[in-house]
């Protein structure tokens, strides 16, 4: 792990450097120590002492920033602060994982199990099929967009008719039985 730690108006002594590296330790555990890398800064304003911890792993970037009368109280805030962002963020992607390989599974059985059905019948749709004329008929396929065709009895003819939708989406066709 590298670690880097800068002072800005403060010095960053011994015992501070020797303090973060030690609370630093809690963070490694989740982590392949060699592509891990710290950065914190330590500065002063007013009377409040302010920590700002930045640690990078394989591109992923976690940060906590806290301020406090007692340096060593923010250090350890700001460790508790990015401990969260990493238990949440790991337990994000392992939880993706997871979904990722049922539906991993799901998808080879589906392709080992593929069976394709050809001239059957694999869908039955049942509604009323009521009179009414023709001009009805095509307002009410005109109030359903996602339908194509409607059928319904002629009330001139007494027979069953379908209207549908032409692929211009402008005209519309009429199926009539003869006898």
């Amino acid at each position: 792990m590298n670690i880097k730690i800068t002072g800005k108006d403060l010095k960053a002594t011994e015992a501070i450097k020797d303090y973060t590296e030690k609370k630093l330790t809690r963070i490694v555990k989740y982590f392949d120590t060699e592509d891990l890398e710290a950065s914190v800064t330590i500065k002063t304003e007013r009377e409040n002492q302010i920590a700002e911890i930045s640690v990078s792993y394989r591109g992923e970037n976690y940060r906590a920033v806290t301020e406090h009368k007692d340096l060593y109280a923010s250090i350890d805030k700001n460790i508790d602060i990015l401990e969260g962002q990493i238990r949440k963020m790991k337990t994000k992607k392992e939880k993706m994982n997871k979904d990722e390989s049922i539906r991993i599974k799901e998808s080879a059985n589906a392709d080992n199990k593929t069976v394709v059905i050809e001239n059957e019948v694999i869908k039955t749709i049942y509604y009323d099929i009521k009179p009414m004329s023709i001009e009805d008929a095509k307002l009410k396929l005109q109030e359903r967009p996602t339908n194509n065709f409607l059928t319904f009895i002629n009330v001139d003819t007494g027979k069953v008719n379908v209207i549908f939708r032409l692929k211009d989406n402008v005209n519309y066709g009429l199926v009539e039985p003869e006898a």
